[in-house]
């Protein structure tokens, strides 16, 4: 009988269900389309002897050993309710479904309820890799009940990516948890994706170098303080030519970029729970201005689209990347902190930067440096009042500051860059300009606010 059981033979799907047979697990393997099966079968090669194929939803459940665990790798939202439907009379209490894609947590948390008054245990699993991870060892967050983490962890340690040693991969909390902190790690992606569009940028059209110079330039910071897997490939990208024109490839893909919604919920859920982060909303708004290709050039034209030289060095660019990068996850950790408390889930800001270092896209060596000060005990819950991290941040801030006002007064575009720093800026004042913002409120709306100092609501002197 199988171990465990994988519906959705797609990109990632397909490379999971390898790496587990790999890995010595007996796998069941079924898709809606039944007519790929048979191609991954035969592709699978000598690991086809652990995979157990069935083109029925019936043959597929018999297959597996009890209590049974099931994979639905297909896409989020709709298809994942109606599979539920179907599947879900064929179980018997104590079988586990886990949900391996990119899913609203919202949805996670109404479907484990769900199952759960059927004596079935809903696991949102957030796997973070693509599909390289997915086949030779992702990064897993994983939200369920503990009797589903004790049935899954000698699984999911067995086939996840490693960093020294340690898995990473980890059972973050119930119902939705896995899925929201896979949600925040997208954010986070976006954002540091965006501050290297715009350092690119920068030195493209602020400082006249070259797609292979920028690359060069990205291969050293890889080897330094910066060494992260988005800064490796944009170095291998960046060196990369197109062999139909031969122009850098970067100069024949048009500037529109897409996204598949995990950012935009970042943004969503960190509003709903009073935090911003500032970082992730301005790559969230520039992949969506980047769409608007045809009203862009058409505003060149317009209001014309000539920018300026800078002097910032790339020693300098790196600095305020740095400080960038570190600003963006810790906004990051402050959603998931909030979110945390909202929802009773009981996050570890450590384990989760623990679990990122190797496999996901987001990996990188400042993670360490994450992981250490959390688990050292941040003041108040915050990465940016931690003395190390704050230390380093007042030593790279000059030179964030500087790249910043050269893009504004060059006219360069630096949604994220300039919001790290307004929020660096808002969070280091002890007292700030909200005051007026509650008069103003209070004038209009007769809302109250509060005297320093003094309990209860207030009003001013404006009403009779």
């Amino acid at each position: 009988m199988a171990q465990i059981g994988i519906y959705g033979l797609g990109t990632m799907g397909s490379a999971l269900a390898l790496n587990l047979a790999e890995h010595g697990f007996d796998v069941a393997v079924t898709n809606r389309e039944v007519d790929w099966i048979a191609p991954f079968i035969e592709e699978a090669g000598d690991l086809a002897a652990r995979l157990t194929a069935e083109e029925r939803l019936e043959a597929f459940v018999a297959a597996l050993g009890v209590p049974r665990v099931i994979l639905l790798m297909i896409p989020s939202g709709a298809p994942v309710d109606a599979m539920l439907a179907q599947i879900t009379p064929l179980l018997d209490p104590g079988d586990i479904v886990i949900d391996g894609g990119n899913a609203d947590f919202h949805d996670t948390r109404r479907r484990a309820d769900m199952l759960s008054e059927n004596g079935l245990h809903f696991v949102g699993l957030g796997v973070s890799g693509g599909e390289a991870g997915a086949r030779h060892g992702p990064s897993m967050m994983m939200g369920g009940s503990a009797e589903a983490w004790a049935a899954l962890e000698p699984i999911l340690t067995a086939i996840g990516a490693r960093h020294e040693g340690v898995p990473c991969v980890a059972h973050l909390g119930p119902d939705g948890a896995g899925h929201f902190v896979k949600t925040v790690h997208n954010g986070i992606e976006y954002a540091d994706m965006q501050i290297i569009a715009e350092i690119y940028g920068l030195l493209r059209n602020g400082a006249a170098f070259s797609p292979p110079e920028i690359a060069d330039v990205f291969a050293g910071w890889n080897a330094g303080p910066l060494r992260s897997y988005l800064v490796e490939i944009t170095a291998e990208v960046l060196a990369a030519r197109d062999p139909e024109t031969g122009h850098p490839v970067v100069d024949v893909i048009k500037d529109a970029a897409g996204q598949k919604g995990t950012g935009r919920w970042t943004v969503i859920e960190a509003l709903r729970l009073g935090q911003s982060a500032s970082v992730i909303e301005a790559a969230v708004g520039a992949r969506g201005w980047s769409s608007e290709k045809e009203t862009r050039q058409a505003a060149e034209t317009v209001l014309g689209g000539a920018v300026g030289a800078i002097t910032a060095s790339p020693e300098v660019l790196a600095e305020a990347f740095l400080a960038a990068r570190m600003l963006a996850y810790a906004q990051g950790f402050r959603v998931m902190a909030a979110a945390s408390d909202e929802y009773g889930w009981a996050l570890d800001p450590a384990q989760i930067a623990r679990i990122w270092r190797a496999g996901c896209i987001i990996r990188a060596g400042m993670l360490d440096t994450i992981a250490d000060a959390f688990a050292g005990g941040a003041p108040r819950g915050e990465l940016i009042l931690v003395p190390e991290i704050a230390r380093d941040l007042a030593l790279r801030l000059p030179a964030l500051r500087q790249v910043v006002a050269e893009a504004v007064h060059s006219g360069h575009a630096v949604p994220a860059l300039s919001g790290a720093l307004a929020w660096y800026d808002t969070m280091r004042r002890g007292h700030g300009t909200a005051a007026l913002i509650q008069a103003q409120r209070d004038r209009f709306g007769h809302h109250g606010f509060e005297r320093l100092g003094q309990a209860g609501r207030h009003h001013g002197p404006w009403r009779d």
